[in-house]
């Protein structure tokens, strides 16, 4: 059998906290996942999206520590226009999200944002410039 990509996991110190900002970015999360130690939420095409608190990780494996030094993941939300990638990324921001590169338009078509998630892992906003580049990412 061939693997196949089922599932992104994070590992996350603040489950509430985390769940709240990819709320913002539209992934449907019941709220009752707040005080849960594993999460996952189902993305287009039949993908999960799941989170584990760091007792959770740590009841597998004793020696995890979190990573320093830069984000290990970086996860991409593409919005219908540039306005959308100024819009989300300023209502983030006013949430008290931390933003890494405010929006720009990128020599590849896009305009294009970065924030962090609350646990430091980079999040890309992206959107197709009037006649840009429609596919996701760089």
């Amino acid at each position: 059998m061939q693997p196949r990509l089922d599932a992104i996991g994070m590992v996350v110190a603040d489950m509430a906290r985390s769940l709240a900002f990819y709320r913002r970015l539209g992934l449907d999360i019941p709220p009752e996942a707040d005080t849960e130690p594993h999460v996952e939420a189902p993305l287009p095409g039949g993908l999960r999206l799941m989170w584990d608190t760091e007792e959770v990780v740590r009841s597998f494996d004793s020696e995890w520590k979190p990573p320093s030094g830069g984000h290990r993941i970086g996860l991409a939300f593409r919005v219908d226009s540039a306005a959308d990638v100024d819009r989300t990324y300023a209502e983030l921001l006013e949430l008290g999200y931390t933003g890494h590169n405010p929006p720009w338009d990128a020599f590849w078509g896009q305009r294009y944002a970065t924030l962090a998630d609350p646990d430091g892992n980079s999040v890309d906003l992206f959107a197709p410039l009037d006649g840009g580049a429609s596919a996701a990412g760089a």
